[in-house]
């Protein structure tokens, strides 16, 4: 899979769950071990473990491995390695301590949306005119 192609699966799954904040970064530039680093956050526990499972399963399906998950246990920073791109789901307190996006630093990849066709307008119902009660 290329490495486009894996970080849209990784977002969409992300947002499946409802990740949200969620940034990508190019880091293909820098001597590291990975081509991309996908940052998100999850309001609880719950929901950080939740948005990891959802992205292993994804990736899984596509026929990509994951070599490894970390943080699990915990659940307030959750970090999964799919090879060339790496994952961290976070409580955003975790997240602003830790401030990862300045660290990968620059500027975050953009992705193109899917073209979804635009939804119809209902048409506007006229309204009654109000009675004033008699007094």
């Amino acid at each position: 899979m290329d490495i486009r192609t894996k970080q849209r699966v990784v977002v969409e799954a992300l947002e499946d769950v409802k990740g949200y904040d969620i940034q990508v970064f190019n880091t293909a530039r820098l001597p590291s071990m990975f081509e991309r680093v996908v940052i998100a956050s999850g309001t609880s526990n719950t929901q950080v473990r939740a948005l990891a499972d959802r992205v292993q399963e994804r990736i899984r399906e596509q026929g990509s491995p994951v070599y490894g998950v970390e943080g699990e246990s915990g659940g307030e920073w959750v970090l999964v390695d799919l090879g060339d791109v790496v994952v961290h789901i976070m409580h955003p307190t975790v997240r602003e301590f830790y401030n990862l996006e300045e660290i990968w630093g620059g500027k975050p990849v953009k992705m193109k949306t899917e073209a979804k066709p635009p939804k119809k307008k209902a048409k506007a119902r006229a309204k009654a005119p109000r009675r004033r009660a008699k007094r």
